[in-house]
C-alpha cells in the first residue's frame, strides 16, 4: 500500500474524482438534449431515447474486463490514457451520427473509453490506502464526483440551447484534456514494478477464478449491481418522468440537481460516519432505509392511475438516493477488500458484473415507466428486497 503526504491527499481525492466525474458528465450532461437528439436522428420513441442512456453503462462494464488486467500489467496510468483515446475518437462518431444505430455505437465505445478512467482510479485508491479509511476516502472521492451530476443538466441545457446538442459532446472533450493532463503531470504511478503481473489472456481466467474464492467479493458484487440498476433506470426514465409526464422541461435540470446533491451529501456523511460505524453496517442501515421508503411508495400509489403532486414524488426520490449515497462507495469498498493483491482484475470484475446486471435492470424496468413514476418504485422495492437477502447471507462473515 503505498502511503500519499498529508499535503497531497485533497490534490488525490480531487483528481480520482475528476477522472470518475467524465462518466458523469457523458450521462447527465446529455440527459436535457436526448429529446433533441432523438429529433435530429429520426428516433422519436422513448426507448430510443433511453438506449442513449444505458448502452453507454454496457461499454463500461464490458471495457472494464480489458482495462483491468491490462492495468495490472503495464501500469495504472497509460492504460487511462488509452482509454481516453478510444473517448475521444468516439466523441467524434457521435457528433457526425446520422442516425440512432451510430450514434448508440458511438456511446457504447465512449463507454469503453471511459471504462478506463473509472475503474482503474478505484485500482489507485485501493492501491493507496485499504481498509475502512479507504471507505472514507472514495466516500469523498464520491462526495466530490457527485458535484457534477448537480451542475451537468444545467451546463447541457445551456449548452443546448446556446450552441446545439453537439457542443455537450464538445464540452465533455475539453473537461477531459484537462483531466488528463493533470493527471500525467501530477499523479505518479501507483502500481509498484513488483506487483505488476506479465500480461497474458489466462490472466482473466485465473484473476476471475481467485475472485470467485471470496464469498465476500461475490455478494457485495452482486449488491453493486441491482443498486446501480436501480440508479440507471432512473437515469434512463428520469427526463420521461419530469419533462414528458410532469411538464417540467425548464425545470428538470434543477429537480435533478436537487436529487443528485441528496446523493452527494449522504456519501460526505458517509465519510465520517464509515469510520466510526464500520462499511458493513453502514450498508445494513442504507439497504434497509432503500427498500423501506420504496415499498412505501409502491404501498400509497399502487391503485393510483396518476403521478402524485410534484413535491410529493421528489421527497421520495430525495429519501432513496439518500440512501443511494451511502451504498455506492461501501459496496464496492467491501468488495474490493480482500482483493489488494488482484485490484486491477477485482476491480474490472466487480465493475463488469455490477454494470452488466444493471443495464437489463434498467431496459426492462424502463419500458414500463410509461404514463406514472410507479414502476419505478416497484423496481426499487425488488431490487432493495434482494439486497436484503444477500446481506442476510453474508451476515456472520467478519469483516
Amino acid at each position: 500500500m503505498q502511503s500519499i503526504p498529508q499535503k497531497s491527499k485533497l490534490e488525490f481525492v480531487a483528481m480520482m474524482a475528476s477522472l470518475m466525474s467524465l462518466v458523469a458528465l457523458s450521462i447527465d450532461a446529455l440527459l436535457p438534449a436526448l429529446q433533441d437528439i432523438g429529433v435530429s436522428l429520426g428516433a422519436y420513441e422513448n426507448h430510443d431515447h433511453q438506449l442513449l442512456i444505458t448502452m453507454i453503462f454496457l461499454g463500461i462494464g464490458c471495457g472494464q474486463l480489458l482495462f483491468g488486467p491490462l492495468s495490472d500489467s503495464f501500469g495504472r496510468k497509460p492504460m487511462i490514457y488509452v482509454g481516453f483515446a478510444i473517448f475521444v475518437l468516439a466523441s467524434f462518431l457521435c457528433v457526425s451520427a446520422t442516425n440512432t444505430e451510430t450514434m448508440v455505437i458511438g456511446r457504447i465505445l465512449q463507454g469503453v473509453g471511459l471504462s478506463a478512467p473509472r475503474s482503474i482510479s478505484l485500482s489507485i485508491i485501493r492501491d493507496s490506502f485499504s481498509g475502512d479509511y479507504m471507505a472514507r476516502i472514495m466516500s469523498f472521492v464520491v462526495a466530490i464526483f457527485i458535484l457534477v451530476p448537480v451542475v451537468a443538466p444545467a451546463l447541457g441545457k445551456m449548452m443546448l440551447d446556446t450552441f446545439g446538442w453537439k457542443s455537450i459532446f464538445y464540452s465533455q472533450l475539453l473537461f477531459g484534456f484537462l483531466i488528463i493532463s493533470w493527471l500525467w503531470k501530477r499523479q505518479p504511478e501507483t502500481l509498484a514494478p513488483e506487483h505488476k503481473k506479465p500480461f497474458h489472456w489466462r490472466l482473466f481466467v485465473t484473476g476471475t477464478l481467485e475472485f470467485l474464492q471470496f464469498r465476500q467479493a461475490i455478494v457485495f458484487t452482486l449488491i453493486s449491481g441491482f443498486i446501480t440498476g436501480s440508479f440507471m433506470v432512473f437515469l434512463s426514465t428520469s427526463q420521461q418522468i419530469f419533462e414528458v409526464q410532469y411538464g417540467l422541461k425548464e425545470e428538470f435540470p434543477y429537480i435533478f440537481a436537487a436529487l443528485a446533491f441528496s446523493v452527494g451529501l449522504a456519501t460526505f456523511i458517509n465519510g465520517t460516519l464509515v469510520v466510526r460505524f464500520g462499511m458493513r453496517n453502514m450498508v445494513y442501515i442504507s439497504s434497509v432505509l432503500f427498500t423501506l421508503v420504496s415499498l412505501m411508495y409502491v404501498l400509497l400509489f399502487f391503485t393510483k392511475s396518476a403521478n402524485p403532486s410534484i413535491y410529493v414524488l421528489v421527497t421520495f426520490f430525495v429519501l432513496q438516493f439518500f440512501a443511494v449515497g451511502f451504498l455506492f462507495g461501501n459496496a464496492r469498498s467491501i468488495a474490493m477488500q480482500p482483493l489488494g493483491h488482484i485490484a486491477g482484475i477485482g476491480a474490472a470484475i466487480n465493475g463488469f458484473v455490477s454494470t452488466v446486471m444493471a443495464v437489463p435492470i434498467a431496459t426492462f424496468i424502463g419500458d414500463y415507466v410509461t404514463t406514472t413514476a410507479l414502476p419505478l418504485f416497484l423496481g426499487f422495492s425488488i431490487c432493495g428486497c434482494i439486497t436484503l437477502l444477500l446481506l442476510l447471507s453474508v451476515r456472520k462473515v467478519k469483516n
